[in-house]
């Protein structure tokens, strides 16, 4: 993997995107959008990335050859916490490798929380991301804005964004999602069972372990009308024992048509 630095730097709410020239050309810029408050205080914004024709950038789990999103929020003011509402994103097979993510552009919505309702909120987002095309290359960014429109009325590129999240286990429909652990000589082969109707075409199943320092491998899925069941490998990133919280396991179903998000799975 060839890894080259780009920094793509956004000042002030207002202002314009700009990235550092590299030889390869610059596969991505990114900005804040500034986006609505809510009735209880909180701000939603979006950050949006925008990548060159024929550059893809990665999902949360972007499969076992793709570089995983981190982001900072260290230096903003006014920042009690953050969420990240994820649109469903795509899958992408090529030469035999998968992973998972975005093509073109990227509106990725953020609930803000200010420490003081009412007050703006200095955001510095810091970002250490992945772009591929013929190559992958790692990507930090550091984007700012000041958030502080009085505007209630939600900004249609975010909407939509927010739109395009998973459904959850209730609205596809989910009867049941389980679990079962067996023993292997480098961790724990993980076998989800779920009742799902099919979310259409060639299936892929994302099993993450919400939990730290903890690995998992792509899935081999099959179904068989409502039953969708999936295998994967487990292992401690360090080696060690492994405790499973079954509650904190994340599955994600991507269909063709849709994709469903289920939280937590029983013992199966």
């Amino acid at each position: 993997m060839i890894k080259t630095l780009l920094c793509a730097l956004l000042l002030g709410s207002a202002a314009l995107p700009v990235a550092a020239q590299d030889p390869i050309g610059t596969p991505v810029t990114g900005e804040i959008l500034s986006g609505w408050v809510r009735a209880d205080g909180s701000r939603v914004a979006a950050i949006k990335l925008t990548l060159a024709p024929g550059w893809k950038t990665y999902w949360r789990s972007p499969g076992d050859n793709g570089i995983p999103p981190a982001f900072d929020w260290s230096g903003s003011s006014n920042l009690g916490g953050v969420g990240i509402t994820w649109p469903a994103p795509k899958v992408f097979r090529q030469g035999g490798v998968r992973t998972i993510g975005y093509a073109n552009e990227l509106v990725l919505p953020i609930t803000i929380a200010p420490r003081k309702s009412g007050k703006p909120v200095k955001l510095r987002a810091n970002l250490d991301i992945g772009v591929c095309s013929d190559i992958c290359v790692p990507q930090q960014m550091t984007l700012r804005a000041t958030l502080d429109t009085t505007n209630t009325k939600p900004t249609p590129a975010i909407a939509a964004s927010l739109a395009a999240r998973p459904y959850s286990a209730s609205e596809a429909g989910v009867k049941s999602a389980t679990c079962s652990l067996r023993p292997t000589a480098k961790g724990l082969e993980i076998e989800t069972r779920l009742n799902v109707p099919s979310t259409g075409g060639r299936e892929v199943v994302v099993i993450e372990p919400g939990q730290p320092n903890m690995w998992m491998s792509e899935t081999d899925s099959s179904r068989s009308g409502r039953n969708l069941t999936a295998t994967g490998d487990l292992a401690a990133t360090g080696g060690g024992a492994l405790a499973i919280d079954r509650s904190a396991i994340r599955i994600t179903v991507l269909g063709k048509n849709h994709a469903v998000e289920i939280q937590g799975c029983t013992p199966g």
